[in-house]
């Protein structure tokens, strides 16, 4: 996790900003992992995201097969981690029910 995450916030600073590794998850085969990444910001910003991890996905593994020594090489599965969105959304729920009113405004 912290290689990627590292080598995003190296290579690609700009496109990453508001993008976040969370977990990586390597079946026990060691052939594939799933890599969880979290989006701060619309929903345009994580089909960005997906569009980034979709092309540059082969690059990715390539560096995690250089710096990480494994038996095999796993292919990298990025999959959107809903976890910090739903976080957020029970805050605001939680702030409207001690406020009295809604966040939005509705």
């Amino acid at each position: 996790m912290r290689e990627i995450a590292t080598y995003l916030g190296t290579r690609y600073r700009s496109e990453t900003v508001r993008w976040t590794i969370t977990s990586v998850e390597t079946a026990a085969d060691l052939r594939n992992a799933s890599v969880a990444y979290s989006v701060i910001g619309e929903e345009s910003d994580a089909r960005e995201a997906l569009q980034f991890f979709r092309k540059h996905a082969g690059e990715i593994s390539k560096m995690v097969s250089k710096n990480v020594i494994l038996k095999y090489s796993p292919k990298l599965h990025f999959v959107r981690d809903y976890g910090i969105e739903r976080g957020n959304r029970v805050m605001e729920i939680l702030d409207e029910i001690d406020t009295g009113s809604p966040a939005d405004g509705k």
